[in-house]
């Protein structure tokens, strides 16, 4: 939702060049992309027409990927224009959405996030058959989440993103990581993400308390602590993958994230032909 070319030239801003991200990524094991539409002029955009495209060209580069789309309301706040994507079917049809369960602030920008928005989201998401991905930024927000889970709005197993490392909320501490893990249920899947220069810390953490990780240039844009080097997204989940290798973790299968996400195998067949898979997955 951030980053700009002024920012880092490594940043995908049109379809040809998230799509190009998405294959690298997937060749190296990522097994699910969340991705986010630009409009012509480069701004972040809710409209289903800009994701489409996306969508569509993630089905062909590997159907078996699981395909998030952002339901963020850092720039479009209704719940109709949030809810847009939604919408999409066929082949642009996302498997998850993000849902951000509370609201937060960043160093510069508030992150709204209002209970009825939040109902909004996840009952059209549960109507369409779209997966949720849970952004917790607080184990409060986790709380909420398994209050909602209960009550069936948010059907389980659901998925988490626990996201640590921003100034308003979590710290970067396995601290931090236990209280989110003292609360979310059992069965459910959960992935560790890290805000700008402690994305390898958390993603540390992710990969040493037998989570997932969540990586890319949308939290940090830079290769190292210093701020020297520019990242991509590419060399993102590469590291990832080293990581996980040393650990001894092995990489999941993008089919086997979708079972184990609860999601339906994709088609082999798309416009009557095969298509080959891409690669393993990053999902740990």
């Amino acid at each position: 939702m951030v980053p700009t070319k002024a920012m880092t030239a490594h940043v995908p801003l049109t379809a040809e060049e998230v799509l190009a991200d998405v294959a690298a990524c997937a060749a190296l094991g990522a097994s699910i992309v969340h991705v986010h539409a630009r409009d012509p002029e480069g701004r972040p955009s809710h409209r289903s027409d800009h994701y489409a495209p996306i969508v569509e060209g993630i089905r062909d580069i590997d159907p078996e990927l699981v395909v998030c789309v952002s339901c963020s309301g850092r720039y479009a706040t209704a719940l109709e224009d949030r809810a847009e994507v939604l919408d999409l079917t066929g082949r642009a049809k996302p498997d998850m959405a993000s849902l951000t369960l509370g609201s937060s602030n960043f160093v510069d920008q508030a992150s709204v996030n209002a209970p009825d928005v939040i109902r909004g989201l996840a009952g059209r998401m549960r109507e369409r058959g779209i997966k949720p991905e849970l952004e917790v930024f607080e184990p409060g927000m986790l709380a909420f989440g398994r209050y909602l889970a209960e009550r069936g709005v948010i059907e389980e197993p659901a998925y988490a993103n626990i996201l640590l490392g921003n100034l308003g909320t979590s710290p970067v501490s396995s601290a931090s990581l236990a209280a989110f893990q003292s609360v979310i249920p059992g069965g459910w899947t959960w992935s560790v993400g890290g805000v700008g220069r402690h994305q390898l810390d958390a993603n540390l953490l992710g990969v040493a308390a037998g989570g997932g990780v969540r990586v890319g240039l949308e939290d940090n844009i830079w290769a190292d602590r210093g701020r020297t080097r520019l990242a991509t997204n590419k060399e993102a989940v590469e590291r990832i993958v080293g990581l996980a290798q040393l650990a001894e973790r092995p990489i999941a299968a993008a089919a086997a994230v979708r079972e184990r996400l609860g999601l339906a195998r994709a088609s082999r067949e798309l416009n009557g032909r095969d298509v080959p898979r891409a690669g393993a997955s990053a999902r740990l």
